[in-house]
């Protein structure tokens, strides 16, 4: 269980060891919900929310991974206990990675199946929308052959073709991102990825389910021993959670989903957004409660729901990145023995 606490003057406290989350109702009454800490695995923090130095204790001691965001889902910043959690074998194997042909093997390998699962979520909706059958076919040739062109580079340390990765990678998510475009109902429409401020109200919803998953993965990677910061394609500027750029690629179609069905359903509409104007005056568009609630629901469902199979298991989706994150983990220390004999 998730807790996100995104309604203005909320406070999460403790009392008699379990988190009590406190808000003033419109009426004036106070509305209080207790929470088991072995039951709660995330608390998710927005501006303008509280939080008692007890119940970050409760929730180190428990385990439970506290996020601080922006209004817009944005992680600023986390507690985590102080264990590092694993051998520090993983973060010496992890760094020698980023200087050889290791991490262009799994940068390669995150980037095709994050192009993969796009073409393959396309072929999906093609299968119940005939009409649009010749875009869509000309958006799979072209993202096919960009597939390829990933597969076939070759390079000694990521640094050589990192340019050209991200080129590839670029094409092919505005080719995507056109596609579902395309197919939305005409009010929901948008032009291309827009962040900080989002544009729209797609890009709104789709950059608050990145910021949620950028927790996830985060966390995921945390447990298996795996430094957050040490990226393989992401560059390494100054506090950047390159490797949690990197990582995160193969799910980003957990979000994508789960967003598109929300849109494609005509769940959406405006009373979830609010607009916006950033900090250079661009004007833009903004999750409001009701459109927080909507997705957190939705979200957590998709993840914490029905199983699928992957890699010959049945496992929840957010189970799957966990899962991946340690074989990740298990790999790198692998490789790295085999090299030294």
């Amino acid at each position: 269980m998730q807790l996100h606490i995104n309604t203005y003057g909320t406070y999460v406290h403790v009392r008699d060891q379990m988190f009590e989350v406190r808000r003033k109702l419109e009426s004036g009454e106070i509305d209080k919900k207790p929470y088991s800490p072995q039951k709660v695995t995330h608390i998710i923090m927005a501006t303008g929310t509280m939080l008692s130095t007890d119940a970050i204790k409760l929730a180190m001691q428990n385990n439970v991974d506290i996020v601080f965001v922006e209004q817009d889902g944005e992680p600023l910043g986390r507690v985590w206990h102080s264990k590092l959690g694993s051998t520090t074998k993983i973060r010496k194997a992890q760094l020698e990675a980023s200087l050889s042909a290791v991490g262009v093997r799994w940068v390669k390998s995150w980037l095709l199946t994050k192009m993969d699962n796009q073409l393959q979520f396309i072929k999906d909706l093609k299968k119940h929308r005939p009409q649009h059958a010749d875009f869509l076919n000309d958006k799979l040739t072209r993202m096919e052959a960009l597939c390829v062109s990933v597969h076939t580079l070759e390079a000694s340390r990521v640094t050589e073709i990192a340019d050209t990765l991200r080129g590839l990678e670029g094409t092919a998510g505005r080719l995507y991102f056109e596609t579902l475009s395309y197919v939305l109902p005409k009010e929901y429409q948008f032009s291309g990825r827009s962040n900080r401020p989002a544009r729209d109200a797609f890009n709104a919803f789709l950059n608050y389910a990145y910021g949620i998953l950028y927790s996830k993965t985060e966390k995921s990677l945390i447990i298996a021993g795996i430094d957050p910061y040490v990226g393989f394609l992401h560059r390494d500027d100054y506090n950047q959670l390159s490797m949690v750029y990197d990582f995160i690629e193969p799910y980003r179609i957990y979000a994508d989903e789960v967003v598109f069905r929300l849109f494609s359903a005509k769940k959406v509409n405006k009373a979830h957004t609010s607009p916006l104007v950033n900090r250079n005056g661009e004007a833009g568009a903004t999750l409001n409660a009701e459109g927080k609630a909507l997705l957190v629901g939705a979200f957590n469902e998709f993840m914490d729901g029905d199983p699928v199979r992957h890699r010959g298991r049945n496992l929840k989706r957010s189970q799957i990145l966990q899962s991946d994150a340690h074989q990740f983990a298990n790999e790198l220390i692998q490789k790295n023995e085999r090299a030294k004999e």
